[in-house]
Order: structure tokens, then sequence, then C-alpha cells
């Protein structure tokens, strides 16, 4: 049932996204115009301390009109290393500095659409180095204990599948 993607050409460019429109040509032959969005890869941080606590942001993403606890994300810069942009975004929006961090997961949140990929990195330390640069980008962050991550995500507090897929691996790791 593979799908082919003959080729695509670009309808809207900026510097966050790409629009093109690509000719796919169906496992029987048919030809279909698909819409797919071009995304630079997006890189996740947290921590998780000696309590078993994990760092979090509460935000509202206006978007959605949502308020939810997420990890710290942002894009990677050309040319930066995808760790290294993790550690950055972690240290910008919370105020913590990660320690050595290891990979956790990669996701693609919207595979239909669109060839976003968010690496997804972790800590067993952080050390406080002071206020947020970008405190604009929630209204607090806070160490919340892992083992209430499932029944967070239950009730609609993690409404953002990377941040949920984050903390149920978190979860799965520390507490089997």
């Amino acid at each position: 049932m593979l799908w082919n993607n003959l080729g695509e050409h670009t309808v809207y460019e900026n510097q966050w996204l790409r629009v093109n429109l690509a000719d796919v040509e169906l496992p029987d032959g048919r030809h279909l115009d698909h819409y797919l969005i071009r995304l630079r890869p997006v890189a996740m941080a947290t921590a998780v301390n000696e309590r078993n606590e994990v760092l979090l942001l509460w935000r509202h993403r206006f978007i959605t009109d949502s308020w939810g606890w997420e990890l710290a994300a942002g894009v990677v810069e050309d040319g930066e290393d995808v760790a290294a942009a993790a550690g950055r975004e972690m240290l910008e929006e919370t105020g913590w500095r990660p320690g050595p961090l290891r990979h956790l997961m990669t996701v693609e949140p919207s595979n239909g659409l669109a060839d976003a990929r968010h690496h997804i990195y972790w800590s067993e330390s952080a050390a406080y180095v002071g206020d947020p640069e970008d405190d604009f980008e929630s209204d607090k962050r806070e160490w919340i204990p892992l083992k209430e991550a499932p029944e967070l995500i239950a009730r609609g507090e993690v409404p953002a599948a990377n941040s949920a897929a984050a903390l149920l691996m978190l979860h799965s790791l520390r507490f089997g």
C-alpha cells in the first residue's frame, strides 16, 4: 500500500513552514493532489530529579485556546546539534540547565499532513541558573511528581501529544 510522491511544489513559505502540493500516485495507479506541511525539526527536553519529579511548563496555546503542562521545546536552528538544541530550549524556557541529556524518543505528531519530527531528550539532573530567558513562554515552571503523569494526561492537563508521549515513556522507565 505504498503511496508514491512523484513531485511537489511550494505554494506558500515563511521562516517557520512550507506548504507544498504533491502529485501522489496511489497503489492502484490513480493520482491525487495532496497538500503537506514541511517543518524544521523540534527539540524537546526535561529532567527527572532524585524525587522522581519531572520539570514541566504550564502554558496557554492560543491556537487551540487550551492550557496544559508541556516539556520545553523549540525549533532546531540550522546547523545546530539536536541534543544541544533541546538543552538550550530547556534552559531558555525554564531557567534550569539539564545535566547530560539522553534521547528518549522521536515522534511524528501529524504524519498524515506534516513531516514534523519532535526529538525528545531527558536528563536525570538539572541545575537552576535563574529566571528563564523566555519567561513569556509559560505562566509557571514546576517539578511535578512523575507518578501523576498518567492521571494528568487522562484529565486533559497534558493536551500536547508529544509531551503526553514523553511523560508516559518516562513514567514507564521509572515505574515499569
